[in-house]
Order: structure tokens, then sequence, then C-alpha cells
């Protein structure tokens, strides 16, 4: 199924097994293939040679904390994809924590990992926006 013949299905087919096999396999799709992107960026600072040069190390030691930011981050977003796939087969995705609405099926494209519809997430940026400056 394409991601228009998804959104050409009627509301009321909205999170049926045709919809939730989609999700499924786009989520288990981005769960692989940032598996490989997390071991090879392991593989690299395995194999990484450091040099003997000590106006290198400045630079090396920068490189090497941006690829463990970035791995980081990569592992948080693995973690939201199992999330994902764990209310998946709960049946719970595609519905708002917060609401219980339908998230949306063009939201849902955008970011599989959401939990919230757009107008809940809205509401806790603001919230957010008002405790920072708050």
């Amino acid at each position: 199924m394409t991601e228009q013949e998804l959104l050409s299905m009627p509301d009321d087919a909205y999170m049926d097994a045709t919809q939730q096999a989609f999700f499924r396999t786009l989520l288990l799709a981005q769960r692989t293939e940032l598996q490989a992107r997390i071991s090879g960026e392991f593989q690299a600072m395995r194999e990484f040679e450091p040099s003997s040069d000590p106006s290198d190390l400045g630079t090396v030691e920068e490189q090497r904390h941006w690829q463990l930011r970035l791995l980081e981050r990569e592992k948080k977003l693995l973690d939201k994809i199992d999330e994902a796939l764990e209310r998946l087969s709960r049946g719970d995705y595609g519905w708002c924590q917060d609401t219980g609405e339908p998230i949306g099926l063009r939201r849902l494209l955008l970011r599989p990992t959401a939990t919230l519809c757009i107008e809940a997430k809205e509401r806790q940026e603001r919230q957010e926006r008002h405790m920072r400056e708050g």
C-alpha cells in the first residue's frame, strides 16, 4: 500500500488492520535502518585510529563528542519506535494519549512515533514555553 492509497481510505477505516499493517511495516523499516546506522557509527568509533599529533586531539575529541550525542539521539528514537510498535500490538497506536482522539494519518506519516494529536502537542508546547519564560 502506498501513502496515497492510505490517505484515500475512508475515515471509518482509521487504524483498521490494513492501516495498522502499513504503520507496522513503516516502523519496522525505520527501526532496521536506524539499527544499521547505530551499528555503523559504533563500528567507525571502534576502528578509529587516533592521531599522535597533539594538534589533532581537540578535533578528534570534538568529533567523538558529536558522534556520541548523535548515537544518544538515535537510541532515543529507537526507543520511541519500540514504544510505537508496542502501542500497535496493544491497539493504542494512532490515538492521542491526552484526548483519545485520532492523531491523524498525515501526522503519523510525518512522525510515526507521535503520541499526541496536533492540538494536544501544541498545548504541550505552549505549556513548556510558559514554564521556560515564567
